[in-house]
């Protein structure tokens, strides 16, 4: 199962710890929703979600305020006995001396931020969305190109790095070479990102490894890029009959999700780089509404009804 560390969690979210003396290293969150325990606080535990991240805001602080000392023992007690992940409180609101004693007893971490609670909410959800997100691993290399995330991939030694290399150098930037990580972040988009271990590396036959960051600056690399096209690489095959108008757009999938996908065949002299930055641009252009393809296609009719109405006439 897919999780995320909570030391990681207060560290994205600059959390302050309010039970430092707890150790939290091996604690995990697998759920990316939040609960706001406002039912739970008034005695109602039925259909607790006890594993996700807990988000106290000002209206179940002031309700807490308002509890008789023996109510609140019974509460909290309740509460952090259900193996929470961890406790936030939002707006700098800090919990009584009898919440964190509690907590302590029961070893739920509780932090505290400065962000008003919908802030809080909005943000950490739509990271913990990406960060849990389902994610299988491919063999490419991914791009910015034009602000459109393409996908090249291709058999080992087609020429995959040297396009990106290609690419960098005409001012796109590098997202990842040889292993590309998508993660499936709703049914409509797929963000990719590289492994820790090899981001902003490319590997160039011949020449070894490069550090595309240190060599081309900051400007040159990217973390995270959705993927809105795939450009395959092939060995050209002069038996093989390729798309020559791309009226139908071919689809390749991943993770569930279809994206538009070219096959492009490779030979000596073609400039791969200006093959990849004109699919970039036709493919941004397509999405605005305008079809090269068709529009050749609509003169091509009026140009034949044209003619006929001409003979007709004759």
């Amino acid at each position: 199962m897919t999780s995320v560390k909570l030391e990681r969690i207060i560290e994205k979210m600059k959390l302050e710890n309010l039970t430092p003396e707890l150790d939290i290293s091996k604690i995990k969150v697998t759920q990316p929703d939040i609960n706001r325990p406002a039912l739970q606080l008034a005695g109602y535990f039925e259909h607790f979600e006890a594993t996700r991240l807990q988000v106290v805001g000002f209206v179940e602080y002031s309700y807490i305020e308002g509890l008789p000392e023996a109510r609140k023992k019974e509460i909290y007690t309740r509460l952090l006995s259900c193996e929470i992940p961890a406790i936030v409180f939002c707006r700098e609101l800090k919990p009584d001396e009898l919440f964190l004693k509690t907590a302590i007893e029961y070893k739920v971490p509780v932090l505290m931020t400065k962000k008003a609670t919908s802030a809080f909410m909005a943000e950490i959800i739509r990271w913990m969305n990406v960060m849990l997100a389902p994610c299988i691993s491919v063999h490419g290399v991914l791009v910015d190109v034009f602000g459109e995330g393409v996908l090249i991939t291709g058999e080992s030694g087609i020429g995959k790095s040297e396009a990106a290399l290609e690419l960098i150098k005409r001012g796109h930037r590098l997202v990842t070479d040889d292993a590309v990580e998508i993660r499936k972040v709703s049914d409509d988009t797929l963000v990719g990102s590289a492994p820790d271990i090899t981001k902003h590396f490319i590997e160039l036959r011949g020449i070894g490894i490069i550090d595309v960051k240190t060599l081309f600056g900051v400007s040159s690399v990217k973390d995270t890029q959705n993927i809105d096209l795939v450009i395959r690489l092939e060995d050209w095959d002069k038996e093989k009959e390729y798309d020559r108008l791309g009226l139908e757009e071919e689809y390749t999938e991943y993770l569930g999700n279809k994206v538009v996908c070219h096959n492009i065949p490779i030979r000596p002299g073609r400039n791969l780089a200006v093959i990849c930055e004109s699919a970039a641009i036709n493919h941004r252009q397509k999405k605005m509404g305008y079809n090269a393809a068709q529009e050749l296609y609509r003169r091509v009719q009026e140009s034949l009804t044209r003619r006929r109405d001409e003979d007709e006439d004759e």
